[in-house]
């Protein structure tokens, strides 16, 4: 009999385009882990918000899967950040469509603490119990982020609300599970970890030349690559500092990949402005190419001909592209933080970096490529550890047995605790700095 589940997935869609600002991690996460949940026989509703007025109700995405558009605010794109003050709307116009439809879950996965958000309401207005993947943390993000944060600072109280309310917490990582226990006080024991994962069907290894000659890139150039969204959190300024150490060594270049439009707007795109003037300030420009966003089909060709892919961010709740570009065979060098600190094994798959170090990547760069006995091992073992690690059948087969954990422990549940959460005064109102309670 197949289980029938629905995510929730508030800010990404699994439709969106990756690159922009507000796509990224998150609908790879949700994409790809309900793709693998429905080779194990899961159907699947993924409920986000409408985001424009010409998307239908209801998308039949793929065999077992359907995508469900919203009404939660303007049917416009909006930033997560204003995302907030539309989840009352989102909650009642689930509940009505999963009414009207006569729907029946036997679970909720939410995404992110505003769907996490909704799921708490889902839970108890129709017993649906949840579990979460908060995908970031808005403590930990205030750590690193400062007055740079946007977001709302009732995030903080709401996060905590779901931490005690889900009937799980899903880490992506150790660290997740440590900030989670750390900063929320969270419950060890209803916490698990599971790890984001790769799509073997959309990157594996190929030939270095081959990929180059496809892009353009000369097949005795380092090539060196930065991809995801272009943001200041994600230290695309420091891997263009790190260049000015690395000027010495003959052909070498700096690919970054991202952003909102397939042509960089350096007139109009702040961040994208600032990097290029950054750029010119390091005396790198002529290394340093910005390609604008790519489609997921063209990403698999600039992972392979990188010699070395490289992410340094602040912070880092898990990461996918690093998992990326090791499916592809090359070696990473990445922040000393968060999941990156997990995926790769400093000296084996890649390096580890302090965060805001520029010369500290600019000597794992040397390191990696003084030997090329030592960097073909780096590509085996970067290939040896994805695959047996962070495939998303993997990460399938870890939730479904979450999955079942928890709905085995709802049905066997008395009565009397069924009921008691009914007993609290629940969220009834998400206002941009403040909670309201039921009286």
């Amino acid at each position: 009999m197949k289980r029938k589940i629905a995510f929730i997935s508030e800010h990404a869609s699994p439709l969106a385009v990756l690159g922009g600002v507000d796509s990224g991690g998150q609908n790879v996460y949700v994409a790809e882990i309900c793709k693998s949940l429905a080779r194990l026989g899961y159907t699947i509703d993924i409920f986000t918000r409408k985001d424009d007025e010409d998307l239908p109700e209801i998308v039949d995405w793929l065999p077992g899967i359907r995508v469900v558009h919203v009404e939660a605010g303007p049917a416009r794109e909006v930033p997560k950040e204003q995302l907030l003050g539309f989840m009352d709307e989102f909650t009642t116009s689930m509940v009505r469509l999963i009414r009207r439809m006569h729907l029946q879950y036997e679970l909720v996965h939410a995404n992110f603490f505003m769907s996490g958000l909704v799921a708490s309401r889902i839970k108890l207005i129709l017993g649906i119990p949840y579990v979460v993947t908060f995908h970031a943390l808005g403590k930990i993000r205030m750590i690193h982020q400062k007055e740079l944060d946007a977001f709302p600072a009732s995030r903080l109280d709401i996060e905590q609300m779901i931490v005690e309310d889900a009937d799980y917490i899903i880490a992506e990582c150790p660290q997740d599970r440590q900030d989670l226990i750390e900063h929320y006080q969270a419950d060890p024991s209803r916490i698990t970890i599971i790890p984001c994962g790769f799509s073997s069907e959309e990157f594996g290894p190929a030939s270095k030349a081959g990929a180059r000659r496809r892009l353009g890139l000369h097949k005795n150039e380092v090539v060196l690559l930065q991809l995801g969204r272009i943001v200041p959190r994600k230290g695309v300024d420091n891997v263009i500092r790190a260049m000015r150490y690395l000027r010495d060594i003959p052909r070498i270049k700096l690919l970054v990949v991202g952003g909102s439009d397939e042509k960089p707007d350096f007139d109009r795109d702040p961040e994208f402005k600032r990097l290029k003037a950054l750029a010119k300030a390091e005396g790198v420009e002529d290394k340093v190419l910005f390609t604008g966003r790519r489609n997921r089909r063209q990403l698999k060709y600039y992972y392979q001909a990188a010699d070395f892919f490289i992410s340094t961010p602040w912070y880092e709740p898990f990461g996918i592209t690093p998992l990326e570009a090791m499916a592809c065979g090359t070696p990473v060098i990445g922040s000393e933080v968060g999941g990156i600190k997990y995926t790769v094994r400093h000296g084996e798959t890649g390096f580890l970096v302090p965060p805001h170090d520029p010369e500290a990547l600019a000597e794992a760069v040397k390191t990696g490529i003084a030997c090329p006995d030592k960097y073909g091992q780096l590509c085996r073992n970067a290939l040896k550890r994805v695959n047996e690690h962070f495939t998303w059948s993997f990460v399938a087969r870890k939730a479904d047995r979450l999955y079942t954990r928890v709905i085995g422990e709802r049905k066997t549940k008395p009565a009397y605790l069924l009921d008691l959460r009914k007993q609290s005064k629940p969220l009834v109102g998400y206002q941009a700095n403040a909670i309201t309670y039921a009286s």
